[in-house]
C-alpha cells in the first residue's frame, strides 16, 4: 500500500534543495485506506529514516499528552474547564492572573510570555523552572487575544500533575497512551533504538536568547553554559523540556514512532467509540471552534479538502517537523514526521511542510481503492 510514497517524495522535492529536509515520513488512516510511507535519511550518518523511526514530537506532545489528559480529567469532573488555574497551580496566582482559567490556557488566551528561557532564568532544576513560570508576570491582558504561548501549557501540565495526582510523565501514561494503545511513546527519550536525529545543536534557541528575536527576553547566551552544540538525537530538542524540566512537561518532551502517532490520531477521530474513556460531548467541546480563527481547547484547525467535500481536520504541529491531525467522526487520521532542522540551509517551516502533507493526505482520499479498514485503537475496559 505505498500508493502515497511517490507524493510523500515531492513533497519535499518541489522544495529548494537547501531548505528540505532529509527524511520525512507520512502516514494516512481512514476507512479503507491504510498508507505509511517514509523516504531519505533520520541522521547526519545518513541512517535510513523508516516507518519504524521514533521522532521528538516536540509541540505535538501538547495534543498527545495535555489536551488529551484535560479530556479525560474533565469527563471524570476532576478538572472544570472554567475554574481558575491558581486552584491547581498555587503559585500561578496574583493581580489578573487570579481570573486566569484552565479554558484560557487551552485556547492561548491566558496573557502569557510565549517562551522564556528558563534554563538561563533559574540555573536548572524543574521544580524551581515550574514556580519561575507560574510567577513571570504576564505578557498580555488576559482573555481578550490569543498568543500561542509554551509557557501557558508548562502550566497546564502542572493541572494535569495536581488534577490526577501524580507526576506528569505517569499520568499521561495512565489516561493517555496506556488506553489508547500507544506503547512506544514516551517522555524524555525514545523507547526504540531507531531514532531521528532532531537537530545539530542548540544553535536556534542560542540565537533566540541572544539576539532577543522574536522573544525579548532579559539574557543572553553567556548566561547559560549547557548549550549543545553537537547533533541531539535521542533527547528532546526543545531547551525548556531538556535543559530545565528533565524531558518532561506540557508543552514538550514526547517521543513516538509514525504508527503510535497515527494511532493516536485515528483515536482521536474515532472518539465516539472510547466512551468508556471520556464522555463525547467532553472531546465534543474540546473539538469545537474557539473565538480565534484556527483554534480550539488545545487543538489547532485545518481545512482538508477530500473530492469535492472540505472538512475540518483537527491537530497540531511540533517545531521539529512533526505534526498529527484527525477528523473527528470520519475515522482519518494522519501523521507527519521528519528531520526539517537537519536542512543543508534555512529549513523549511514545519507548517509549510505540513499544508503539504494535508494536500497529499486529501488527494490520496479524493482518489482512494478500497482497501482494508485501519485497526482501531481498542476500548477501554474501566467502567465510568
Amino acid at each position: 500500500m505505498n500508493t502515497l510514497l511517490p507524493p510523500v517524495r515531492r513533497l519535499v522535492d518541489q522544495l529548494p534543495p537547501d531548505t528540505r529536509p532529509p527524511g520525512t515520513a507520512l502516514a494516512l488512516h481512514a476507512p479503507g485506506l491504510v498508507v505509511e510511507v517514509a523516504s531519505g535519511t533520520r541522521s547526519p550518518d545518513g541512517a535510513p529514516m523508516t516507518t519504524a523511526t521514533h521522532h521528538d514530537l516536540a509541540s505535538v506532545t501538547k495534543v498527545v499528552a495535555t489536551t488529551t489528559a484535560l479530556i479525560r480529567l474533565v469527563s471524570d469532573r476532576l478538572v472544570d474547564l472554567d475554574e481558575p488555574v491558581r486552584r491547581l497551580v498555587p503559585a500561578f496566582a496574583g493581580g489578573p492572573k487570579d481570573a486566569v482559567s484552565v479554558r484560557d490556557l487551552l485556547l492561548h488566551r491566558g496573557g502569557l510570555w510565549e517562551w522564556w528561557p528558563l534554563y538561563a532564568a533559574t540555573g536548572g532544576g524543574r521544580d524551581a523552572a515550574l514556580r519561575y513560570a507560574a510567577e513571570l508576570p504576564l505578557r498580555y491582558p488576559p482573555g481578550r487575544e490569543r498568543h500561542y504561548s509554551d509557557l501557558g501549557f508548562m502550566l497546564l501540565g502542572q493541572v494535569v500533575e495536581a488534577a490526577a495526582r501524580q507526576p506528569l510523565a505517569a499520568a499521561v501514561a495512565d489516561l493517555v497512551t496506556r488506553p489508547l494503545g500507544l506503547s512506544a511513546t514516551r517522555y524524555g527519550r525514545p523507547a526504540g533504538a531507531e531514532v531521528a536525529t532532531s537537530a545539530r545543536g542548540d544553535d536556534v534557541e542560542l540565537a533566540m536568547v541572544d539576539t532577543g528575536t522574536p522573544y525579548p527576553v532579559p539574557f543572553r547566551a553567556a548566561d547559560f553554559g549547557g548549550w549543545r552544540r553537537t547533533p541531539v538525537t535521542g533527547e528532546p530538542n526543545d531547551g525548556n523540556a531538556h535543559h530545565a524540566l528533565g524531558g518532561v512537561s506540557g508543552h514538550a518532551g514526547l517521543f513516538a514512532p509514525l504508527g503510535d502517532l497515527v494511532g493516536f490520531a485515528t483515536a482521536l477521530a474515532d472518539y465516539a467509540e472510547h466512551d468508556r474513556l471520556w464522555r463525547p460531548e467532553v472531546a465534543e467541546e474540546f473539538f469545537a471552534p474557539g473565538p480565534d480563527a484556527g483554534q480550539s481547547l488545545g487543538f489547532r484547525r485545518y481545512e482538508l479538502t477530500v473530492g469535492a467535500e472540505r472538512v475540518t481536520l483537527l491537530g497540531h504541529p511540533g517545531f521539529t517537523g512533526c505534526a498529527v491531525g484527525f477528523v473527528p467522526g470520519r475515522g482519518i487520521g494522519l501523521a507527519l514526521a521528519s528531520c526539517r532542522l537537519l536542512a543543508p540551509g534555512r529549513p523549511v517551516p514545519t507548517e509549510e511542510l505540513w499544508a503539504r502533507a494535508r494536500a497529499t493526505a486529501g488527494d490520496a482520499l479524493g482518489s482512494a481503492s478500497p482497501h482494508p479498514a485501519p485497526p482501531r485503537a481498542a476500548r477501554a475496559t474501566r467502567n465510568r
